[in-house]
């Protein structure tokens, strides 16, 4: 019997590991193509946009594994079924639990490896590439300007242009259009310019030019000729930036455990509640969903009788029991009592689901809708056999 709960085990584990891999390496490709720009507008090399966007890996992992999962036990029962495996266990005298263990083993593995991602791995990850993407963004000079370019800063209050980037780091026809403050316009004309890294910040040193300030009291610019000036790029240099992390992109313990005085959970407590809420969660979908699809397909079945409408049943539970999931989670954005029928709902399937398994209860989908598709198929027939 042993053997049997392996080789059960090892499908499902085969299959939901190529499902995972394949399912989140489509969704990784999507959203790495948001990300493009690392490469094409701010000089980074194609190693460095694949490390920052393979964090997003366990993000997506994490919400791809428990619809894997189910896929891969919905495949597993359906192949033991076709072989009559499962008809051939059951008429041995193995009883339902003996035969569902190997899935539920898989439940388990798969939910504390979705409980760790959860809590530490995916916001570790998520925390890394925004701090790597606030400094790739933030440093404004290396990463961002290209030569021949206007590029546009703080919704089009701050605007620069350079004519080339010489092989010493030096920059040539610099173009500066600052409109921040509201009383003043300033625009900055030099011949060449440097970043100056100290102790004070960073500083675009800029070598024979002029600078013109109009004023919304005078019509008249003020036109300053200078041999030097300093422009101020400490907001843009992303030395020691140190971003805000969001909800998702703290770990468990700060959920549970958030600082009174923390500025963004003042603002936010409903997120906080609603991500803890959705990482306590997640270590449960894999073990419903299990249990929902063993209950539904796991009792032995005749060839007369039809899987695919059995299998289209076990998906739609799956994906209500997921739908109202989702749904709470959001609600519980505005409302703590939200969270509450999302528990519910799993510990009803999770009951219903152990009930019928222990009584081999056979799922079949509703008469009418068998009798309506064999009538489909009887009118349809005729047709593809003339084609």
């Amino acid at each position: 019997m042993r053997s049997i709960g392996r080789y059960i085990a090892r499908t499902v584990m085969g299959a939901f590991l190529l499902i995972l891999v394949s399912l989140t390496l489509v969704i990784w490709t999507t959203h790495a193509i948001r990300e493009i720009d690392v490469v094409t507008n701010q000089g980074q090399t194609i190693l460095a946009f694949l490390g920052l966007t393979a964090l997003l890996v366990p993000m997506l992992a994490l919400v791809i594994a428990p619809i894997a999962l189910v896929i891969a036990v919905i495949y597993t029962l359906n192949k033991l079924n076709a072989d009559s495996e499962i008809a051939v266990m059951n008429a041995a005298g193995m009883s339902p639990w003996r035969i569902f263990a190997p899935f539920f083993s898989s439940a388990l593995l798969v939910a504390g490896l979705v409980a760790f991602t959860s809590a530490y791995l995916s916001p570790k990850c998520l925390r890394e590439l925004r701090i790597l993407m606030t400094q790739v963004r933030a440093n404004l000079i290396a990463n961002v300007i290209q030569p021949g370019r206007f590029t546009a800063l703080q919704g089009g209050q701050l605007i620069f242009h350079i004519r080339e980037r010489r092989a010493n780091g030096e920059l040539a026809g610099i173009f500066i259009d600052d409109r921040r403050d509201p009383s003043v316009r300033s625009t900055f004309l030099a011949e060449r310019g440097m970043i100056v890294d100290n102790d004070d910040g960073s500083y675009l040193i800029l070598e024979k030019g002029n600078a013109q300030r109009i004023s919304v009291k005078d019509s008249e610019p003020a036109i300053v000729l200078f041999d030097r000036y300093a422009f101020d790029m400490t907001q843009f240099s992303g030395a020691d930036t140190v971003p805000t992390f969001n909800a998702r992109e703290r770990y468990i313990w700060d959920l549970i455990s958030p600082d009174p005085q923390d500025p963004y959970y003042k603002s936010n407590p409903g997120q906080f509640r609603a991500e803890l809420n959705d990482r306590l969660l997640a270590p449960l979908y894999p073990v419903v969903f299990t249990l929902l699809a063993f209950a539904i397909l796991g009792a032995p079945r005749t060839t007369r009788q039809s899987r695919g409408l059995s299998m289209l049943m076990a998906i739609l539970a799956v994906g209500l029991v997921r739908l109202v999931g989702f749904a709470g989670v959001v609600f519980a954005n505005k409302s703590a009592t939200a969270i509450f029928p999302v528990y519910a709902v799993l510990v009803l399937s999770a009951a219903g689901s152990l009930v019928m398994i222990g009584r081999a209860t056979v799922v079949e989908p509703p008469a009418f809708l068998t009798h309506m598709l064999a009538a489909l198929q009887a009118r349809f027939a005729p047709q593809q056999a003339a084609a």
